[in-house]
């Protein structure tokens, strides 16, 4: 009887310490943001836009300081943030048209597919940008493979970016709002007979282009490539903030049973910055200022929906960016005219496509309310360790090789943060370990884009610096620390695997 006893008490002790279903399988909802600086925010020490809800994020949950996307361009950082792997692994992981091919493999280990295998279901509704089918798309018949065959239940998105064709919502592989008597056709070298450009017919613009986007016109902004047809099926660039929300509150509440997975990649303040009237003139920073303050809105709305639904308390939320900031990307729209005191990258050096801090060193929030308490944590963490991070969370034993297990520093319950990570932007690579930066150096470049004047962080001798102490890399120890620069010039190579 004492034997039995003591066994009973024993199973109770164990099956009693055990989390809840509740607390190992949280909604999980990644919020990513599309040219985002760490000084654009609030709670970063940005004044000219307001925003209070991620603000509230920042301010109720663990605002990392030292957090990384893994390229300073959109394609890689998705593609490292959804495979757990780095972008420079995949020689086609760079910015795509929106005609390329998927780029990551349907065999491959993916984020929604092994929430997928935890009982989540898993949603994409936003912009996509790694290509779809096999480079070879109709674009008015399913189109495959792509999210769905990812792992993703359910997709909303865009083929690629706003500035880019095609211009239309693709649900579940097909073109919504497609007509059989108004084919779509695309193309990225050749136009159409007959259809208008910003060259042709500039008188047709209500949006001026500075570089890189005088093709197809669509609701009067010119764009990335050619299209024709399926007019029914163009979106309203000025209502699509609201369409990608609605379509997310809609899933929000048709999934608040059950454990859910919704990766929301926003657009803004990715060009074209086409704010909703409602939101032109929110700052006096012009469209992009505008469409910041816009996303802040979308996200008070998205945490409105959850504490409607009763799931606030059982969802973590994560915050971030796909690259830093940029402020003439292709069109005339005061960005720069109007960006006044305003330092979109914060204390940091260069912006979008550089391997200076401001292209990669993004804003970063986990939030769960009254599980991760509020703070800010200076660990190095990555995009990448959100794989093998969320996959510790839920109880998955998948893990990639590249994203390191960081979910208690995720959670607040630890300051061990990466050691070292390598560092993407536009094909060139760099090293960070522990406080320090090394820059290889990248002969017959350009130091500054002609077109977005940011410094690329290319040049003719290595570039070292210590960040702890030089945050803003104004000097390069590396004369100066030869062992340093020895060192790190190794250790880069041994894990780029290169002689």
């Amino acid at each position: 009887m004492r034997i039995f006893l003591f066994f009973s008490l024993l199973l109770l002790f164990a099956f009693g310490c055990q989390p809840t279903p509740k607390e190992t399988s949280p909604n999980i909802l990644v919020i990513y943001m599309d040219d985002l600086g760490f000084g654009d925010v609030g709670f970063n020490g940005g004044k000219a836009i307001s925003t209070p809800n991620m603000d509230r994020l920042a301010n109720e949950g663990l605002n990392f300081v030292n957090a990384y996307s893994s390229s300073a361009t959109c394609t890689p950082s998705r593609y490292a943030l959804l495979t757990g792997v780095y972008p420079w692994r995949e020689k086609r992981a760079r910015i795509l048209p929106g005609t390329a091919p998927l780029i990551i493999d349907t065999a491959q280990a993916t984020l929604p597919r092994m929430l997928q295998s935890k009982g989540y279901y898993t949603a994409i509704i936003g912009k996509w940008h790694l290509g779809l089918g096999d480079g070879d798309v109709n674009w008015n018949e399913t189109i495959s493979p792509g999210p769905n065959e990812l792992g993703f239940d359910y997709s909303y998105i865009l083929a690629a970016t706003q500035d880019r064709v095609p211009t239309v919502y693709i649900e579940d592989g097909n073109v919504v709002g497609i007509e059989e008597d108004d084919p779509i056709e695309v193309d990225y070298k050749t136009n159409f007979e007959g259809v208008p450009t910003a060259l042709t017919h500039p008188e047709l613009l209500e949006v001026m282009w500075d570089h890189g986007h005088n093709n197809s016109i669509v609701n009067g902004i010119p764009r990335i490539g050619f299209m024709k047809g399926g007019k029914n099926a163009l979106w309203s660039d000025i209502d699509m903030a609201d369409a990608f929300l609605n379509q997310a509150k809609t899933f929000i509440t048709s999934h608040s049973k059950e454990p859910f997975f919704l990766f929301y990649p926003m657009q803004q303040p990715h060009v074209p910055r086409t704010p909703h009237p409602r939101f032109v003139g929110a700052t006096d920073l012009g469209p992009r200022g505008d469409v910041i303050a816009e996303a802040d809105w979308v996200i008070g709305e998205l945490l409105a929906q959850l504490e409607t639904e009763g799931i606030l308390e059982n969802t973590l939320v994560i915050f971030t960016s796909d690259n830093g900031p940029v402020l003439n990307d292709g069109y005339v729209d005061q960005a720069v005219e109007r960006n006044g005191d305003h330092t979109p990258w914060g204390p940091l050096r260069g912006g979008k496509y550089s391997l200076f801090e401001a292209g990669t060193h993004v804003p970063f929030v986990a939030y769960w309310k009254g599980k991760i308490q509020t703070g800010t944590s200076s660990s190095l963490i990555s995009q990448l360790d959100l794989f093998s991070s969320l996959a510790a969370i839920v109880n998955s034993e998948e893990r990639t090789a590249d994203s390191h297990d960081l979910h208690q520093t995720l959670l607040g319950q630890s300051q061990v943060g990466r050691k070292d990570l390598i560092i993407e932007a536009s094909g060139r690579t760099a090293l960070r370990t522990e406080d320090w930066v090394y820059i290889p150096p990248y002969t017959g470049r350009r130091a500054v884009s002609r077109f977005t004047n940011i410094e690329l962080g290319n040049s003719e001798t290595p570039l070292l610096y210590h960040l702890k102490t030089d945050i803003g890399q104004q000097q390069n120890l590396a004369a100066d620390s030869l062992s340093q620069l020895e060192s790190m010039q190794k250790q880069y190579k041994t894990i780029l695997g290169v002689e």
